[in-house]
């Protein structure tokens, strides 16, 4: 059974240490959990343009005090983006070249380090209401979906948004609109629910990217964008060199979710 922290330090210090490597889903609740996006200098203002223009699913956190850094003095006390999340992918050229634990010996002084909003740190508003988190109560990570729905190009970055997945009967989902409609900065409110054919969205058993759940008879399906969205960017827009999270493989920092919130 994978270990629950309660605190963002701690769970960074196994992460670094080796001792931690699954997804992030509800650990060190009531903070931020952000997704990662490393790329070159001479691609970094074009990425920043895309997060600005597709905010639901790129919502911008933080970025590097100047490029090569590797701390995120913006995230939390001792924050090293290059070993602090449980597992990262490298690409090149658009390919995905591997999943590493650590990327401190692919760093390279040119890099810049977007943080982006993710739907993990709403999900602790929803267990606090009393909402199944499916892929919580089933311990796997949540599911996400390619979609038919494009994002508004910026330079060489264009694509179709990717969402995640969260089943719930209709008077809870209705809830879980109302909630994560307080939380713009971690994707906001859903983008669509019911029929996952209205867009592109073939067989919810088979997601992209995280795992499959259990829907249960009389549940609808609810999506959200999801920041796996900017690697789908990324890999259409081929730059030499780039690092992401590994689906599910989130950066917890010290920001609390509290602060995020629309009152």
């Amino acid at each position: 059974m994978t270990q629950l922290f309660s605190q963002p330090a701690e769970l960074r210090r196994a992460i670094r240490a080796g001792d931690f490597a699954a997804n992030t889903s509800g650990q060190a609740p009531g903070f931020v959990q952000c997704n990662l996006a490393i790329l070159p200098k001479d691609w970094a203002a074009e990425f920043l343009q895309f997060c600005q223009k597709n905010p639901k699913p790129c919502p911008l956190i933080a970025m590097s005090d100047e490029p090569g850094n590797p701390l995120m003095s913006a995230a939390g006390v001792d924050v090293d983006i290059r070993t602090d999340l449980p597992r990262y992918r490298l690409w090149r050229n658009g390919e995905l070249a591997g999943e590493v634990g650590d990327v401190r010996e692919h760093w390279q002084d040119d890099l810049v380090t977007f943080l982006i909003g993710c739907s993990f740190s709403f999900e602790e508003a929803l267990l606090a209401d009393g909402l199944d988190i499916r892929n919580i109560s089933e311990g796997v990570n949540v599911p996400m979906f390619n979609t038919n729905l494009a994002c508004a190009p910026a330079g060489r970055f264009s694509g179709n948004l990717v969402v995640s997945m969260r089943p719930f009967v209709p008077a809870d989902a209705i809830r879980m609109i109302q909630i994560c409609s307080r939380f713009p900065s971690v994707h906001g409110a859903p983008i669509h629910f019911g029929d996952p054919a209205a867009i592109g969205i073939a067989d919810l058993h088979a997601p992209d990217y995280g795992d499959a759940v259990t829907i249960k008879a009389g549940e609808v399906p609810v999506f959200t964008a999801c920041g796996v969205t900017p690697q789908a960017a990324i890999m259409q827009a081929k730059p030499p060199f780039c690092i992401t999270h590994s689906p599910g493989c989130m950066l917890v920092t010290d920001i609390p979710n509290a602060k995020l919130a629309i009152l």
